[in-house]
């Protein structure tokens, strides 16, 4: 890789989405015939002893304590933002007006008004500057595949859209107040954090957009232990109790640009389920299903017969052919991986990449939708443009 062109990498977070994009960004070069060689120039991070720890294990040459430092280094080309939401928007703009290239963890931000301005941004900056919003599940291989069958027209006129994210990591009452339950610092539970993903899974897939909603919020567990130390999902517990103030669970339907019919499931209350983010659609000539529990299977049927499964590790499956041989299944990690490995060919070659920060503002939109159609009864609420 030393006759290709290095671009300098900046991290801003070191928990569980920069332990992720971490591994993402050592591995893509090793597996990828990248136009641009990474290096893992500088993560940021509040905590000095912390930062420098985590950059140790993790593999970045230098630390920052403030973001801004390192959006000012001259060996940092990207900014790669895998902090909380509440900070998405600051940070993205000011690297974005300082003329770096920006991956930024989902949801795009955690109020429409923040997604606006970082889309205004994105727009103002040079077009060679080059923006992404991570929405990971677009990569995994059977995911893309789904996506390439409906381009194909082997559906037919889509009539059925059905996304469902199950998990159930705070089903436990005493699981601690992390900030992921604290909405002036996630913006929404269960609907932004992993509503957001079925949302951008199923446009992705079906081709079309949601143009309305009637939405159902709930919160099961109202108060929980404040968190002491936390790690990845996880944290200590103490004794003093808090409010948690984004929703556990939500449901809504909505309308599809194309006609389709579709239906939204996301709680973190779905006991026994780990990591069940599902996607099925139904055509008029044969309908696709798929549950990233068994990540590596996407179901097809097609004429009217019942679903076959399709082991999804064939060279000429999408991203596989860089991988093991057929039959060695890919896992969660390698998403991460072929963002990354996307988003660094958009900038070698001036292609927008995909999903654009107009994309995440668009998703914002339709959570927004949602929370005010709970709000309001259930009302059908049209998204906004």
């Amino acid at each position: 890789m030393s006759h290709k062109t290095t671009i300098g990498v900046g991290m801003v977070g070191y928990a569980f989405m920069g332990r992720v994009h971490s591994q993402a960004w050592r591995s893509v070069g090793a597996f990828f015939d990248l136009p641009l060689a990474p290096r893992m120039a500088a993560l940021a991070g509040r905590s000095k002893e912390r930062t420098e720890a985590a950059a140790a294990q993790l593999g970045w040459d230098a630390v920052e304590t403030d973001w801004r430092e390192l959006i000012k280094r001259d060996d940092v080309q990207i900014v790669d933002i895998c902090t909380p939401g509440d900070s998405h928007a600051e940070i993205a703009i000011a690297a974005l007006a300082a003329g770096k290239h920006v991956i930024c963890e989902k949801p795009l931000a955690n109020t429409v008004a923040e997604a606006e301005a970082m889309v205004r941004a994105a727009a103002a900056a040079p077009a060679s500057v080059k923006s992404m919003v991570a929405f990971n599940y677009r990569r995994v291989p059977a995911v893309a595949l789904a996506r390439r069958f409906v381009e194909e027209g082997r559906l037919g006129e889509i009539r059925h859209v059905r996304a469902q994210y199950l998990q159930d990591w705070i089903v436990d009452p005493e699981f601690p107040l992390v900030w992921r339950l604290q909405k002036d610092k996630a913006g929404a539970g269960a609907l932004g954090d992993i509503g957001s993903h079925i949302v951008d899974a199923a446009e992705f897939v079906s081709g079309q957009h949601i143009v309305g909603v009637s939405g159902l919020m709930e919160t099961f567990i109202k108060e929980r232990p404040l968190a002491g130390e936390s790690a990845g999902l996880g944290a200590s517990r103490t004794d003093a109790m808090g409010e948690v103030t984004v929703d556990d669970a939500a449901l809504f339907f909505g309308r599809m640009s194309g006609g389709a019919l579709a239906s939204f499931e996301a709680t973190r209350f779905a006991t026994g389920r780990k990591n069940a983010m599902r996607i099925e659609i139904n055509g008029q000539l044969g309908s696709l299903a798929f549950d990233f529990e068994a990540m590596n299977e996407l179901w097809f049927s097609s004429g009217g017969g019942g679903f076959e499964r399709i082991l999804v590790t064939e060279p000429d499956h999408p991203y596989v052919g860089a991988w093991w041989p057929p039959g060695h299944g890919l896992g969660y990690e390698h998403t991460f991986t072929h963002e990354i490995k996307d988003f660094l060919e958009a900038i070698a070659t001036g292609a927008d990449p995909s999903p654009s920060f107009a994309d995440g503002l668009r998703v914002q939109r339709i959570l927004e939708a949602v929370e005010r159609s709970a709000a309001d009864g259930s009302r059908y609420t049209n998204v906004e443009d």
